[in-house]
């Protein structure tokens, strides 16, 4: 069984996503070099990109270890109904949260958290834990992070891979 996607992009939009999604500090003049376009169609279709969703933002990557914060955890959390975090919280009460996802399944939220260390971890667990049950993972190392989108000429074979085969890619 294979999966197509869908998509109204055509090969420059895909080329143009790659190129920004590697550095989207380029300028419109290397985009267009790089996509063979001239710098004000490139801005044309980088606009264009942006006006429909398609890019929303940019910004910089941040090494969350280099400004002392070495610990990286997948918190996943069962909130209790009353007291579910989405609800009751914002996002300023938490500051190490980097991500959060609502979830189907036995847990309601993922959370991607970096701390500073593991009394700072245990701090943190134990002001999540008053919303619902909370488990821990500590990430020991990560195989792929910011991958870049493309689905240009996408042909995915759903068969399970082995992990081997993602450190590959």
């Amino acid at each position: 069984m294979s999966f197509h996607s869908e998509s109204l992009l055509d090969a420059t939009d895909w080329r143009i996503l790659r190129e920004l999604q590697k550095d989207a500090r380029l300028s419109f003049n290397e985009l267009g070099r790089r996509v063979a376009l001239s710098a004000p169609a490139a801005a044309e279709r980088v606009r264009k990109l942006e006006d429909r969703g398609v890019i929303t933002g940019y910004s910089a990557q941040i090494d969350p270890s280099q400004v002392g914060l070495p610990l990286l955890l997948f918190i996943q959390m069962r909130c209790d109904p009353e007291k579910c975090l989405l609800r009751t919280s914002t996002a300023d009460s938490f500051p190490e949260v980097l991500e959060m996802h609502k979830l189907s399944g036995n847990y309601c939220t993922l959370l991607k958290v970096a701390v500073s260390s593991m009394q700072h971890m245990e701090a943190l667990t134990e002001r999540l834990g008053k919303h619902g049950h909370v488990i821990v993972n500590i990430v020991t190392s990560s195989a792929l992070t910011n991958r870049v989108i493309d689905w240009e000429n996408a042909d995915v074979d759903v068969v399970p891979q082995t992990p081997a085969s993602w450190m590959n890619k």
